[in-house]
This record gives structure tokens, C-alpha cells and sequence, in this order.
């Protein structure tokens, strides 16, 4: 991917492969992020080596924020372990079904996402599954957060924010938010600011 000897499009294909691999949005909206915050053209076959290298650059910083966490994440639960808990509580069903970094803040439509840095993104969501529940977004802050049915990837339903797009993990919400959240209509918006 850094190599200036390679070919651009090699080069970009490189990038997209490294979304195999991790891809925080959920792929085609990690590489929509990338390529609006780095200015690259999604069809460009021939993009900006220094533009493709910051892309990376991004993707790599939030590859060690989240690495990070696994980490902790593994150590807290060898210690759960070794104190009797060998089973890992309802919270931690988002961490199971985001394993290995793909879809860690998935985006329900993949042109709707946050503008941040990744690392930015991911270092509030982890703060905010660290934290008491909340009643808006860990990203954002928006406390506009609806309920959808129709996801196209898992988890096939759940709460998304209507100003970032991510869909929220439930552990980060309050009672009263996720109420507030399947009450309202995809077309509505919840408040319970």
C-alpha cells in the first residue's frame, strides 16, 4: 500500500482489502468515510498516492484504538473468569457480534456516517460502554435515535442515530431511550432529551 513503486490501482485495491480485514462502519461505509474525509474519488483507478496513504494513515489509528480495547476487553474477561463468571453477561453481546473489528459503529444506509476521524468515533463509543447508559448517541450526542426493523446486516434491527447514522449499541442506552426509540417511526424522530 505505501510502496510508490506499485500501481495506483494496486495501490487502492490494497486499501479496500484492508476493509476486509476492518472495516468500523461496516465496509462500503468505512470506505465512503474514507474516501469523503481524504477527498478520493470512490471510482478513481488512479487516486493520489499521499491521499490513499492518509486514508490508511486514519484506518490504522483506529485499527490500534480498537486493538487497544480488545486487549482490555480480553484481560477483563480472564479475570471474570478466573473469579467464577464463565459466562459473558448481556452486555457483552455487542462486543461478540462486532469480533475482530468489523461493524463496530455499523452505519444502517452506507452513505449516512459519521465525519470524525475513526479513531475519534471509536474512542467515544468504547467510552460510552464504559460509561452509565445514556439517552443519546455516543458519537454525536444527538439524542435523535429511532428504531429500525429492516437493517440489512446483523444485527438486522435495533436503535440508529438519525444525525451520525451509526446504529447504537443497546448497552449505551438507557431504558427509557430505547423506549423512546421504538416508539418512534423510521420516518419520526424520538427525542427524550
Amino acid at each position: 500500500m505505501r510502496d510508490p513503486r506499485c500501481d495506483l490501482a494496486l495501490r487502492r485495491y490494497s486499501l479496500r482489502k484492508c476493509l476486509e480485514r476492518f472495516a468500523p462502519y461496516g465496509h462500503r461505509a468505512t470506505w465512503d468515510h474514507l474516501c469523503t474525509r481524504h477527498g478520493i474519488d470512490p471510482d478513481d483507478r488512479d487516486p493520489d498516492p499521499a491521499r490513499l496513504v492518509a486514508a490508511l494513515a486514519e484506518l490504522e489509528e483506529a485499527r490500534a484504538v480498537w486493538l487497544a480495547y480488545e486487549r482490555d476487553f480480553a484481560e477483563r474477561r480472564r479475570r471474570e473468569k478466573h473469579d467464577g463468571l464463565r459466562r459473558p453477561g448481556s452486555f457483552d453481546d455487542w462486543h461478540r457480534r462486532t469480533w475482530g473489528g468489523n461493524g463496530i459503529a455499523r452505519c444502517g444506509d452506507p452513505g449516512v456516517h459519521p465525519t470524525d476521524p475513526l479513531a475519534d468515533v471509536l474512542r467515544r463509543l468504547i467510552t460510552a460502554l464504559e460509561a452509565a447508559p445514556s439517552a443519546v448517541c455516543p458519537v454525536c450526542a444527538d439524542s435523535r435515535i429511532v428504531w429500525r426493523q429492516d437493517l440489512e446486516q446483523e444485527p438486522w434491527f435495533g436503535p440508529v442515530c438519525s444525525g451520525c447514522g451509526i446504529v447504537v449499541p443497546q448497552p449505551v442506552l438507557t431504558r427509557e431511550a430505547l423506549m423512546a426509540a421504538k416508539r418512534a417511526r423510521v420516518g419520526e424522530l424520538a427525542s427524550v432529551a
